[in-house]
């Protein structure tokens, strides 16, 4: 089992996120914590040298930008936004 560890700046966009896709994004990184082969199908890992060593993870229409760390089994989420504005500054 994974721990989950967020950036301030992701633990504050999921705070301005609609109740209900807060819901689903808690409900799909509590399952990826218990077991990250789970969900295979919905993690992609992300291209350039801007993203080495990260993935993201697909819940409806945001996107969370995930750094998994397999020596600490720890599991760090960068970013969670709109599919439109995740890859932006």
């Amino acid at each position: 089992m994974y721990a989950l560890s967020f950036l301030k700046k992701a633990r504050d966009e999921l705070s301005k996120i609609e109740p209900i896709w807060q819901k689903r994004i808690k409900a799909k990184l509590e399952i990826l914590a218990k077991n990250p082969a789970a969900l295979t199908n919905s993690i992609k890992a992300l291209k350039g040298n801007k993203y080495k060593g990260l993935a993201r993870l697909r819940v409806g229409n945001y996107r969370i930008i995930i750094q998994k760390k397999e020596k600490e089994l720890i599991i760090l989420i960068v970013r969670i936004a709109h599919r439109g504005d995740v890859y932006r500054k």
